[in-house]
């Protein structure tokens, strides 16, 4: 259960996904405009897209080529819908070259592929960039191996790139336009200008998603769900999204709320006790502390497959819900009915496709252990009244919640907890109290720095190996960590961040000094992708 798309104040933007790994910051650009935009898969029925009634139809760059057989394309009668009801079409990169070969125009493999950054030039007055850019060039993003060679009957080139390759493409009368570069990525300077221009100019689409509309139209659709005398557990995780998913519930059911937060033998160092001091001084949120460190750590005893491991906690984490609903039906004579998850857009977006969502062509990236660990005989039906936004987004609406700002500030912390930074068996050894102790020098080090809210995610990482150093003038064959610091949006994309030598001498010289076992430290300097954030 979520936010209904057709309550929002705002008209629909819609991406349909061809695997492209900036999909979903396109999604994220156009909210950052004040317009509702959703990504679904690009090979999704017809009914699916006309069901939501979008203004405008983004189809988005990907992987493939559009003259191989098992490429991915949108559903049979798309375009003619499109053009039947004034629905805008925009193709970025490969959905530009779909749309062209779909319309009877003609794609190749090009003689010069154009990756990176690429000079455009525009050349006409045109419905894409207007009249004022006749004759300049901007720079872009160029990522691709094919491009379009014939065009589809009423289409014009608006620009080339300086190598001369078809660069945006356009057919007002029919609302079909094309750009063969990515205007959503930074590296596109003026990439946000030619959408705003395109969303608003082009289109007409009108502004009016605002995260005090959300949480208007979230309590309505909670309060037509849940009813009157239903009762809901919230699992509570101390991290953003659970405690603004648990304050969004409880300002809509008030005393039905029943918060569980359940420490799995996986949470940071002393993450229980500042947990819960803070859900009970500052949110005065009804919060029952349930301690199974045993049961999960008994069950992930061997395991070293980070899917297992997620899966199993997934299991835990639904079975200890079932007990804790058991236990309050006993008390309130009536059995909870939900369950409140903080799932985020990206959590939905990165885990398992659905059955039956047509998703072939992309790959799981991760399971998430409140989206793809979820039982199939779960007896509490789920309440996600975040899913679709993103983790900023989140933040906005916990501000408007009256969240405190250290809260809403946290750095992410999995679902799996520290089971997904610890390679291989964290029963093994002493893993989880070294990491435990590397952890909280590092973010601590990083709040003495004044780095903390710079920073998207930091966090350390036990790694399965050994190294020989010395210390005390002892030969030692002790264990190696990593150290990981990020900066992002939203999760999707992340670069690492550039600490300065000192600060990381001062942080690898705390953690060999101070933490019995380590003797040596590493930084990870890896983006997303192509990696993710996690280790795993």
């Amino acid at each position: 259960m979520a936010l209904d798309p057709k309550a929002v104040k705002s008209d629909l933007v819609l991406i349909l996904d061809y695997g492209s790994q900036y999909t979903h910051l396109i999604t994220r650009r156009i909210r950052s405009l004040n317009v509702f935009s959703l990504c679904i898969s690009g090979t999704s029925p017809l009914s699916a897209i006309t069901d939501l009634k979008p203004s405008v139809v983004i189809l988005s760059g990907g992987p493939h080529s559009v003259h191989t057989p098992d490429s991915p394309s949108f559903p049979e009668g798309f375009l003619h819908w499109a053009e039947s009801n004034g629905v805008f079409v925009l193709g970025i990169c490969y959905g530009l070259q779909l749309l062209v070969q779909r319309l009877g125009g003609v794609v190749c493999i090009g003689n010069k592929q154009e990756y990176g950054r690429m000079d455009v030039n525009v050349l006409r007055e045109s419905a894409l960039f207007g009249a004022e850019k006749v004759g300049r060039s901007q720079v872009v993003w160029m990522s691709h191996g094919d491009e379009a060679v014939k065009l589809p009957e009423g289409f014009d080139v608006v620009a080339r790139s300086e190598q001369g390759a078809v660069a945006a493409i356009e057919n007002p009368s029919r609302k079909f336009f094309g750009l063969q570069y990515h205007p959503e990525v930074t590296h596109t300077p003026e990439g946000m200008d030619t959408l705003r221009h395109f969303l608003f100019d082009v289109c007409g689409v009108s502004a009016g998603w605002t995260m005090e509309d959300v949480l208007d139209e979230e309590i309505k659709v909670i309060n037509n769900t849940v009813a009157a005398d239903d009762h809901v557990i919230c699992a509570l995780s101390g991290g953003v999204d659970s405690t603004v998913a648990a304050t969004l519930v409880h300002k809509a059911i008030g005393d039905r709320l029943h918060c569980v937060f359940v420490d799995n033998g996986l949470l940071r160092y002393k993450e229980r006790e500042r947990v819960m001091e803070t859900f009970e001084k500052n949110l005065h949120l009804p919060v029952t502390c349930v301690d199974a460190s045993n049961q999960f750590l008994t069950e992930l005893k061997g395991v070293t497959d980070p899917e297992k491991k997620r899966k199993i906690i997934g299991k835990e984490f639904i079975s200890i819900f079932d007990a804790f609903a058991q236990e309050l039906e006993q008390k309130l004579g009536k059995k909870p009915s939900y369950l409140v998850q903080g799932t985020l857009y990206p959590d939905v977006i990165e885990s398992c496709p659905p059955p039956g969502s047509g998703r072939t062509h992309s790959h799981t990236i991760k399971s998430h252990h409140n989206v793809g660990g979820l039982p199939k005989d779960m007896k509490l039906k789920l309440i996600e009244p975040l899913k679709l936004l993103f983790k900023d987004e989140v933040r906005q609406l916990g501000r408007i919640l009256d969240v405190p700002g250290s809260f809403l500030k946290r750095h992410p912390f999995p679902g799996p907890g520290l089971a997904v930074r610890v390679l291989g068996d964290v029963t093994e050894g002493n893993a989880l109290e070294i990491l435990r102790e590397v952890d909280e020098i590092f973010i601590q080090s990083i709040k003495d720095a004044g780095l903390y809210d710079s920073i998207w995610q930091a966090f350390a990482v036990f790694l399965p190996v050994r190294s020989v150093g010395v210390q005390g003038d002892q030969r030692t064959h002790s264990h190696v960590v990593a150290l990981r610091a990020v900066t992002s949006q939203d999760g999707m994309t992340a670069d690492w961040y550039y600490f300065e030598h000192k600060f990381l001498d001062d942080v690898s010289r705390k953690i060999c000094n101070g933490v019995r076992g380590v003797n040596r430290v590493v930084q990870d300097i890896t983006s997303k992708p192509p990696s993710t954030i996690e280790w795993e």
